[in-house]
């Protein structure tokens, strides 16, 4: 008879029933999220929160090792400050939220609540930044921000959300130019290595491009339903913040200058991103590592002498080698506690009963894969603990990626023709569309128009399919990538 406690894990909607019913299934069943009486906005719990936290930790090591700081920037930002760089402003205005009161008394000026914070850090830079010498300055922070978005979903667009934001000011454009590349490389080795999520490196459209940037690039993911998704952001904005927020120094030759300034961005919506990049009908997939748990031990039998002192044998092992592991000795069913695991994406489940240490082994099972493998438990550090270890560190993410890179391989088609665009998109379903472009703003409207695919970025990495714009039949210029996105 079942425990009154033990159940088995609620069923989770499949992705090829109903794709957005099976994400939000999934941030709710594996407690990553739950909603507030704010609307548009969400409380992430614990273990979503920990999967931030280790988003967090490896990205700000990077960063720190190329040198950026950590400050904090205010929450409100001043109406008249918002509106001296006017493209910014007329960008931003239809997501500002204002402040209007402080008590009970009306303030003199509303306050925006900050959706981002070029102008905070303009008006810092122009207080600091005098000479040469004082420059470059590689600054980050790790805030909240919020934007009124009009449809929400969690992680993937709330009104308020987490994320980081690198603004750096430097001499010359070829610095900024350098900062804003290196930035986008050091967000793409991250999503690749650590999310264990491929993803194309380009250039935005100039319609695209980020409001008061002079040139925004960006890295795009597809995810499980062919749906493109932005997984982070780096801008140029050569001298016009600096010029609009009158920021000058001294340069080496005396002569006054304006410097050049970057910003560069990643938010909570990577957790969002690693859901429908590795997610399947079991609930999560999580790499390995920014998994909160990285390897779960299930007792079999514990009531039975030696297992769970067998379990916490392994458990201490795992743990001298730095492996985030847990041992679940709760009353469940080991049923209903594998069925858990799964769910909430933890990458090994280790297996230990009365009868694999009487043979001197335990099982360990991959979680992206399934697969079992028997592993010795003599010699605990050089066999179960090296095996555990290359799994994670190797097989794993490797596995993971290997998977996500042939959905996008499957999911890319190649268009002469913005009909063509539409006969595959029909027969094969959402995905990646490479085609020509001829630069103007027209055709790039155009092909959405016709299509339902808007422009996601001009890929780095070219390769002409013909000489002719998809859309009007003039001569290309470069070569698109094109998708419906989150």
């Amino acid at each position: 008879m079942a425990k009154k406690n033990e159940k088995m894990v609620d069923a989770i909607t499949s992705m090829e029933e109903d794709f957005a019913k099976w994400y939000t299934d999934i941030c709710k069943k594996a407690e990553l999220v739950e909603y507030t009486s704010v609307k548009g906005c969400m409380v992430i719990r614990p273990y979503g929160y920990a999967i931030w936290e280790n988003i967090q930790r490896i990205l700000d090591g990077m960063f720190k090792d190329l040198g950026h700081e950590n400050v904090c920037m205010p929450m409100f930002i001043p109406e008249s400050l918002l509106n001296k760089e006017k493209d910014h402003v007329e960008g931003f205005a239809p997501e500002v939220a204002w402040v209007t009161h402080g008590g009970s008394e009306k303030l003199e000026e509303r306050l925006c609540v900050r959706p981002t914070s070029e102008t905070l850090f303009c008006e810092h830079y122009a207080n600091i930044v005098h000479s040469y010498r004082d420059l470059p300055k590689l600054y980050n922070q790790w805030v909240s921000v919020v934007r009124w978005e009009k449809t929400t979903r969690p992680f993937l667009r709330s009104r308020e959300f987490l994320w980081q934001e690198g603004h750096t000011i430097h001499a010359t454009a070829e610095e900024a130019v350098e900062e804003t590349e290196r930035m986008l490389n050091c967000y793409a080795e991250f999503c690749e290595k650590s999310l264990a999520m491929p993803v194309v490196k380009g250039r935005k459209t100039e319609s695209d491009k980020f409001a008061g940037a002079v040139s925004t690039y960006a890295i795009e993911a597809l995810m499980h339903d062919g749906k493109a998704l932005q997984a982070g952001t780096s801008h140029y904005f050569g001298d016009g913040f600096a010029k609009a927020f009158n920021i000058q120094f001294t340069g080496k030759d005396n002569k006054l200058a304006y410097p050049h300034q970057t910003s560069w961005g990643m938010t909570t919506r990577l957790i969002g991103a690693i859901i429908m990049t590795h997610g399947d009908n079991n609930g999560l997939v999580l790499p390995p590592a920014v998994a909160p748990v990285q390897a779960v031990i299930v007792p079999i039998a514990q009531f039975k002498e030696g297992v769970l002192e067998k379990a916490g044998e392994i458990l201490a092992k795992l743990k001298s080698l730095g492996i985030r592991a847990k041992l679940d000795d709760s009353d469940n069913s080991p049923g209903w506690k594998f069925a858990e695991y799964e769910m909430r994406g933890v990458p090994v489940r280790i297996e230990i009963g009365p009868k694999d240490i009487e043979a001197g082994q335990c099982i360990v099972a991959a979680r992206y894969n399934g697969e079992k493998q028997t592993v010795s438990l003599e010699n605990m550090l050089e066999t179960l603990g090296a095996k555990v270890k290359d799994l994670l560190e190797n097989e794993i993410p490797a596995g993971m990626y290997n998977n996500a890179l042939e959905n996008r391989k499957n999911r890319t088609y190649q268009c002469l023709s913005t009909d063509e665009i539409v006969k595959v998109l029909e027969e094969k379903g959402d995905g990646f569309v490479e085609a020509m472009w001829c630069g103007e703003e027209a055709c790039e409207d155009k092909v959405k128009e016709l299509t339902g695919v808007g422009s996601r970025c001009i890929p780095f990495e070219q390769h002409e399919l013909s000489d002719k714009c998809v859309c009007c039949g003039k001569p290309a210029k470069c070569m698109v990538l094109w998708g419906k996105a989150y």
